[in-house]
């Protein structure tokens, strides 16, 4: 059975935008590899694997079921639950980071899960679980998950104490890492400031004591106007390690940092990163159009002399977004298809993308044949390509992508 499309990731490029994003974060640093969203649709188990061979200790996934899955891959791959490899390599830690159930405590206790908490009901689910490590969310203005800082954190560190579960690490997530000298990093950075002031007085009182301060993102660590030292010296005041979390830089992107005086900040990561997914198809038809012919759903375009169109089975329903499509006035996406001379070309889409087909002009790419390969995604049509057409991100697309 032959597929419609398919996904080819590189382990190469995967290993080296995380070397890329460990460099500029400084050895001071760690870097959690985030692989939730099936490691933003490149695939979380082979993504996974690839990044602790990197040298990741820390992976981060959306929901515990995500986290066994991400465990027994690494396991399949000699990273041992509760021991060392055989190269002496640390057990790979994996984040919950989108919060549990009750119900998932049993499978986050059986595969080494580290739970992210901020509520004290959810230290309560906790309850005859002594021992288990967590970590805490607090919010300083992302207004999604997280603890206040204050009373709500006092009362949830009261509940931690009492319960005897391990705070292994406490962060925040920054809402506008991507702005150049942002205020609202500013006021989150004072807010989580206050934060680690109550957790060390908790430490400095035979209390709570975490191992790990993480902040950020990719931008984060792309942004040079971010004071990213801060971090680092907030964590050794309470005896920590500091952490980044990054996620979309190790797939190749980062999204363009922005505000007032954005123009004369460089990035750190960007000009070094490579996409590290190829989403590929195949020609399923090649068809001859003369002047007059229209193509697709409402005609939307019309051939003014001879063309030749290849068609590709895959649409909208298999993430290729309709906004790429184009018309005679306006000029929509493109694929790369490679020629008889071994020369990869952009070919425009002709018309709608429709639910499971779209049509590319080949008429100037020699000798394109049924069955040739077709990049979708990867070198030469970015995800970023895709999402200036649809208005979007690059990590919608990357997360839309349907195979099979």
């Amino acid at each position: 059975m032959v597929v419609n499309s398919w996904i080819e990731v590189s382990e190469e490029r995967l290993a080296a935008n995380f070397r890329t994003v460990a460099d500029a974060a400084g050895a001071e640093t760690e870097v959690l590899a985030v692989v939730k969203a099936d490691a933003y649709g490149h695939g979380a188990e082979v993504c996974s694997v690839a990044l602790a061979r990197a040298g990741a200790r820390w992976l981060g996934v959306t929901c515990a079921s995500e986290g066994v899955r991400v465990r027994r891959a690494l396991g399949g791959a000699g990273f041992h639950l509760g021991g060392v490899r055989t190269d002496s390599q640390p057990v790979t830690e994996i984040l919950v980071m989108c919060g549990f159930l009750p119900e998932d405590l049993a499978t986050i206790a059986e595969h080494a899960l580290t739970p992210v908490v901020w509520t004290a009901e959810q230290v309560e689910w906790l309850r005859g679980r002594p021992g288990m490590q967590v970590h805490v969310e607090v919010d300083t203005g992302m207004g999604r998950q997280g603890v206040s800082p204050g009373a709500a954190l006092e009362h949830l560190l009261d509940a931690m104490g009492e319960a005897g579960i391990v705070l292994d690490g406490v962060f925040t997530h920054f809402c506008a890492a991507e702005l150049a000298h942002s205020e609202l990093t500013q006021m989150q950075e004072r807010r989580f400031e206050g934060a680690i002031a109550q957790v060390r007085a908790r430490s400095q009182s035979g209390g709570l004591t975490p191992g790990w301060l993480h902040a950020g993102s990719s931008s984060t660590v792309d942004n040079p106007a971010q004071n990213w030292p801060w971090l680092v010296e907030l964590a050794k005041s309470v005896g920590a390690r500091a952490m980044v979390r990054s996620g979309i830089a190790l797939y190749g992107y980062c999204l363009p940092i922005e505000g007032p005086d954005a123009s004369a900040v460089q990035p750190k990561l960007r000009p070094a990163l490579k996409p590290v997914m190829q989403w590929k198809t195949r020609v399923l038809d090649v068809r001859e159009l003369t002047a007059g012919d229209t193509v697709g759903y409402n005609a939307t375009f019309t051939a003014t002399g001879r063309m030749r169109l290849a068609m590709l089975p895959v649409g909208y329903a298999d993430g290729l977004r309709r906004e790429l499509s184009s018309a005679n006035a306006r000029p929509g996406g493109w694929v790369v298809v490679r020629g008889r001379d071994g020369v990869d070309r952009q070919a425009p889409i002709v018309g709608r993308i429709s639910m499971n087909l779209t049509m590319v002009d080949v008429t100037g790419i020699e000798g394109v044949r049924v069955g040739d390969e077709v990049i979708l995604l990867g070198d030469g049509v970015t995800a970023d390509d895709h999402a200036r057409l649809a208005g979007t991100i690059s990590y919608e697309i990357l997360c839309g992508v349907r195979v099979g």
